[in-house]
């Protein structure tokens, strides 16, 4: 059987400021990591015995996209072909709440189409993630 290799990255809005950029990249991996645990390694500890928590075993680009860009790639990420790639997204209406509660009430009447996207996170299949990201420039 054939290892599938995974591999991770995050997409941000190539237009945020630094702050709402280092934000979204934050939530982004925060949720990444909760939905995919095992990319985190074990902690380790240093030559005086103090213990580290595990950080990422592999490595994880951080790339840029226009808004439009960013609106094609979630899209074709709801494709049956992207189904076992995790997705995490985040977006001006996510970025707006104050609460929990009031996302999840303002994203239940909102139409995606009315979404605008700050950032998406893959992770999975290496050449799927690939073929979606590949072109796509670092974040600078």
């Amino acid at each position: 059987m054939e290892q599938i290799e995974e591999k991770c990255v995050l997409v941000l809005h190539e237009a945020l400021p630094l702050g709402v950029a280092a934000n979204t990249a934050a939530i982004l991996g925060v949720t990444l990591g909760k939905q995919c645990p095992h990319i985190a390694g074990p902690a380790v500890a240093d030559a005086g015995g103090c213990e580290h928590l595990g950080i990422v075993q592999i490595p994880i680009p951080v790339l840029r996209a226009s808004g439009e860009r960013l609106l094609q790639l979630r899209q074709a990420l709801y494709q049956q072909e992207y189904g076992d790639l995790t997705v995490v997204d985040f977006q001006d209406l996510a970025q707006s709440c104050h609460t929990y509660d009031q996302y999840i009430l303002r994203m239940a009447g909102t139409p995606g189409s009315a979404l605008h996207y700050f950032g998406l996170a893959l992770c999975g299949d290496k050449r799927k993630v690939n073929r979606l990201t590949g072109s796509l420039p670092l974040l600078r």
